[in-house]
């Protein structure tokens, strides 16, 4: 079947779309890439999807034409990555995260047999499935989040399962380390690609945000990002900032766990600024300190977290092009090689994209597509609301 994946990640660059071939069922897939491709957000549209993220206020009427805007935006993506291509029967659309509350210990409500009960988490992704099954004429599965949250998990990370059924390897322990907005890994235990044993995940923390806010912040907002980790490797990091940063909180906290921009935000780099002003930090010294945060949370996350250090760490993801940064973990995993899942046949710009197709077609063959273990779910279910496409196309 060929299914067409979209996603807009936490950095907010655009919509990656993947067309692929899918066969197989369960976890004895067989998953070919077509095509796959970034569109960028027309510009006005990325400034109000990064203020929303960053809770600028908006009424109703405003949140529901947003809505309409970036599922018309994916609808245009699915629609141009079949260009030269043979037609798609599914879409599976992550949508636009702007808002990500992980499950918390208050009890919000009584349980009827007076039980205490945790407080669901919360996670809104932008972009109706139901526009994008209308303008394409594709049936459409989005909101893969929810049914995970409303039995208890985090609604993320959801691509570890995919990478469980693509990934693995025979003899050797790999990390999936996905390097986008945030950084979210998933841990395969050798075996057997059909094997059922442990497969771990969560959120390690910032990946590309805060490098990217500082860029952005000592360029004037003439760079979004760091190519290839150039201006961080002019500078040099600051070891007790990196050290004073990984007291937070949230480094600490044990699996399952999940983050976004309501915590790694503009707000955090401020923050982080001022701490820095002690030490009277250049700006490439600076985004080097930023860019040893990811990778030392990556690590100390391995340490604290893993049954053991992997045999490969496997990075996808924007980050894996930050070629400073990827040095950076590999010599802080000095027994580990660090590769990217380009290195192991399977591309690392598009591996998210390519996962919510799979999520789609498992979704159509009704089989779970969460792993309670990653998510803190009390169960396996069937992810994702199916939006039946109309014959109207766009």
């Amino acid at each position: 079947m060929h299914v067409i994946g979209l996603i807009s990640g936490t950095s907010v660059d655009g919509i990656d779309a993947a067309l692929v071939d899918v066969a197989g069922s369960g976890q004895q897939l067989q998953v070919t890439l077509l095509a796959g491709a970034t569109y960028p957000y027309p510009e006005a549209l990325r400034q109000q999807i990064l203020a929303v993220c960053a809770d600028a206020p908006l009424s109703m009427a405003e949140l529901a034409n947003l809505d309409d805007q970036i599922a018309r935006e994916f609808a245009r993506a699915a629609i141009a990555i079949q260009t030269g291509q043979p037609p798609a029967r599914l879409i599976g659309s992550h949508g636009q995260t702007v808002f990500h509350r992980p499950p918390g210990s208050e009890v919000s409500w009584p349980h009827p047999d007076g039980r205490p009960l945790k407080a669901l988490g919360y996670s809104l992704q932008l972009g109706r499935g139901e526009v994008i099954a209308h303008l394409t004429g594709i049936t459409t599965i989005s909101n893969f989040r929810g049914a995970d949250i409303a039995v208890g998990g985090e609604g993320a990370p959801l691509v570890p399962a995919i990478d469980a059924a693509l990934l693995r390897h025979p003899r050797l322990n790999r990390c999936v380390q996905n390097i986008g907005g945030i950084g979210n890994v998933a841990y395969l235990e050798a075996g057997a690609m059909d094997y059922s044993g442990p497969t771990l995940g969560w959120d390690t923390g910032p990946g590309n945000v805060l490098i990217d806010l500082a860029v952005q912040h000592f360029s004037g907002g003439t760079q979004t990002y760091d190519r290839n980790g150039s201006w961080a490797a002019t500078g040099t990091p600051c070891q007790a900032l990196v050290e004073q940063w990984l007291e937070q909180d949230f480094f600490w906290q044990a699996p399952p766990k999940s983050t976004g921009r309501e915590l790694f935000s503009e707000a955090y780099l401020n923050r982080c600024l001022e701490d820095a002003a002690a030490y009277d930090l250049s700006p490439e010294d600076m985004l080097a300190t930023l860019t040893e945060l990811t990778a030392t949370s990556i690590n100390h996350s391995y340490r604290q977290f893993l049954p053991r250090l992997p045999d490969q760490v496997l990075l996808c993801g924007g980050g894996s092009k930050n070629l400073y940064l990827r040095q950076r973990l590999q010599q802080q995993l000095p027994k580990t090689t660090v590769l990217t899942t380009d290195e192991v046949g399977l591309s690392s710009d598009f591996k998210e994209a390519i996962a919510f197709a799979v999520l789609a077609y498992w979704r159509q063959q009704n089989v779970p597509g969460n792993l309670p273990q990653v998510t803190g779910a009390t169960r396996a279910v069937l992810l994702g609301e199916v939006h039946q496409g109309s014959e109207i196309g766009a």
